[in-house]
């Protein structure tokens, strides 16, 4: 729809010929728009639709326009038919024909009928070229509802329609693992989700306008994008639900294998735990004057829930046996690793006794290297912490002790006779 010119003074022949060619094809354009806005789906939906709300005032009022609209366009016909006969009375018109179309094609000669509302809404007199104006004006915002609604209708719904599809399967994949209201927080959020979806698709269908949020700056018909914000909240949701039930899905795939694991786990750290016991029987009785760190007993209480779990799995109820097995497996792990540090600190004191004896038996070897193997001395030293380490109860510090008085001894051989006593207080070289 466009704009003509503004008025000037009495018209020759030719002018009043462009004029009126002008305006008849000012008059198609607009015929042609109100014919389109007429039979435009979104109009039609906006008609037969139970409308709430937002949309709802707004449509009432667009009503009232688009009626007043064609009022317009009615007068506007009316005086261009009107201009078009008197112009058909002579080829060559006479002034007084030229000033009556001055006055119609440039003067206010047009006047528009109505009620109260549309002449709240209009001027009693208009020219033409103001008129084409004034029904650009209504035009455009009854456009921008029609096509804001059916925006929204055709973005909005069919997306909330296949996320409610996908909810419905995603619930019947729930039921089947066992996910269900009241007894998985899973569960509860798919009744939840479920209830949210069908409130924004009523919503939607009744009251589309509330979801449109208007391009900044932009004062075009329709500019502006449909606001997703709660159905992308929902998809969300469901999305997170989704990866929940699957997780719990493969929780019921490979629940015998993990079973199988913890048990090996557990009875592994059983074992260990055991054979801790047994050595720290050994320690005690092989080795005097040390502190051994008492042993805890066997993981009842993760036995326990082991057998829960193996129950869950039996019974199906795979959205309990899910997060029961992910805390197992890692309680497992840490108690075999307790089991083996525990082990490891109740053998230490048999590993310094083994570090010790392979010490003497080792400058043992080297004193035989350097001749010193039948020196009184040395064997003397030598059998004194032999007899300490392989004797039981072994006291590990008196042992420690006559190893090092060993070592130092066959040192002094190495490096020759020293000028006074040794460190030992014994022999001198």
């Amino acid at each position: 729809m466009g704009v003509t010119g503004p008025p000037g003074p009495v018209m020759d022949r030719d002018e009043v010929d462009r004029a009126l060619a002008r305006l008849g094809a000012e008059h198609k354009a607009v015929e042609d728009s109100l014919l389109a806005l007429q039979d435009h789906a979104g109009r039609r939906l906006l008609e037969g639709a139970g409308l709430t709300g937002t949309t709802r005032e707004r449509w009432a009022s667009t009503e009232r326009t688009i009626t007043v609209l064609w009022n317009c366009f009615d007068a506007y016909t009316a005086a261009l038919r009107e201009a078009r006969e008197v112009r058909s009375r002579h080829t060559w018109p006479t002034p007084e024909e030229l000033a009556e179309l001055t006055e119609r094609l440039r003067g206010e000669s047009v006047r528009v009928p109505g009620g109260a509302g549309e002449e709240a809404l209009l001027a009693d007199r208009f020219t033409l070229d103001g008129l084409v104006r004034r029904m650009n004006e209504l035009y455009a915002a009854s456009l921008d509802v029609v096509v804001t609604a059916d925006a929204v209708w055709s973005a909005l719904p069919a997306r909330i329609d296949l996320l409610a599809a996908e909810l419905g399967r995603t619930r019947s994949l729930a039921h089947s693992v066992g996910v269900r209201p009241g007894e998985h927080p899973a569960g509860d959020e798919l009744e939840s989700i479920t209830a949210e979806l069908a409130e924004l698709r009523s919503l939607v269908v009744t009251d589309p306008l509330a979801f449109w949020r208007p391009a900044a700056g932009s004062s075009a018909p329709g500019g502006g994008r449909p606001d997703t914000g709660r159905y992308d909240r929902a998809a969300l949701a469901l999305e997170d639900v989704r990866r929940e039930i699957e997780a719990v899905l493969a929780v019921r795939q490979d629940s015998e294998e993990r079973l199988l694991r913890l048990r090996d786990v557990l009875s592994r750290a059983d074992r260990t735990l055991a054979e801790a016991r047994v050595a720290r029987g050994e320690v005690l009785a092989k080795i005097a004057a040390s502190e051994v760190p008492a042993v805890s007993g066997p993981p009842t209480a993760l036995q326990e829930r082991l057998q829960a779990a193996a129950e869950y799995r039996r019974h199906a109820l795979w959205h309990r046996l899910s997060p029961l097995l992910d805390a197992l497996e890692g309680e497992a792990e840490e108690e075999l690793l307790r089991a083996r540090d525990q082990l490891t600190a109740v053998t230490a004191p048999l590993a310094v006794r083994a570090e010790l004896r392979g010490r003497l038996d080792a400058y043992r070897a080297r004193a035989a290297r350097l001749g010193g193997a039948d020196d009184p001395f040395l064997t003397e030293r030598y059998d004194t912490a032999r007899r300490m380490l392989w004797s039981a109860p072994c006291d590990l510090r008196a042992a420690e002790q006559a190893v090092l008085r060993y070592q130092r001894a066959v040192a002094d051989l190495v490096s020759g006779p020293s000028d006074g006593p040794s460190d030992t207080g014994g022999r001198q070289w």
